[in-house]
């Protein structure tokens, strides 16, 4: 569905623009993501508006995700930080998640109701990861959800290509980074 507007209390969800992540080599250039996720983040700042800064530590234990080999990886020093780009403020709530989706076993669902919010702005790497479990889980906790589409990737273009096309429009709208802040304007 194509984006037609933005609640009142609309928060934004950055998902793992952290230095382990970006690194990965991605389907759409990882500066434009980041770039236009700044954007975002400066302006939802400006208006007052909730911001969500997610990174992931780890992986959920099972057969899919390979516990048993996920244990031995040893990541390098600061592959779980945010990228500087973001310019994280004080203001900014931070969630690290274990699994795919940043809702599980974490508090960002009471974070969000607390303060009122109604929908939100997802984007980040990876789009059929991170930002799509995410984003399923919003829709199911009750949030309006929008995709800033031009602020996410992935490894593979034809997977982005799906979310983008067949997942999103089905639990939510989609629109690039200038059709969001002429919302917000």
């Amino acid at each position: 569905m194509t984006l037609t507007t933005l609640d009142p209390i609309t928060a934004l969800i950055v998902v793992d623009l952290q230095k382990g992540v970006v690194g990965i080599p991605t389907a759409h250039p990882v500066e434009g993501v980041v770039a236009n996720s700044r954007a975002l983040l400066d302006a939802f700042r400006a208006k007052g508006l909730p911001v969500v800064l997610v990174n992931v530590d780890g992986g959920a234990p099972g057969r899919n995700e390979g516990s048993a080999g996920r244990a031995a990886v040893q990541r390098p020093a600061g592959w779980d930080e945010l990228v500087p780009e973001l310019d994280q403020q004080p203001a900014d709530h931070t969630v690290t998640k274990r699994t795919w989706g940043a809702f599980t076993n974490t508090d960002l669902d009471e974070h969000l109701k607390s303060l009122g919010v109604t929908q939100v702005v997802v984007t980040g790497i990876a789009t059929t990861a991170g930002v799509e479990s995410t984003a399923r889980h919003a829709h199911e906790n009750g949030f309006n959800v929008t995709f800033a589409t031009d602020a996410m990737t992935d490894m593979s273009a034809e997977a982005h290509d799906n979310s983008v096309t067949r997942v999103f429009p089905r639990i939510g709208e989609t629109g690039t980074t200038a059709q969001i802040l002429a919302l917000l304007a």
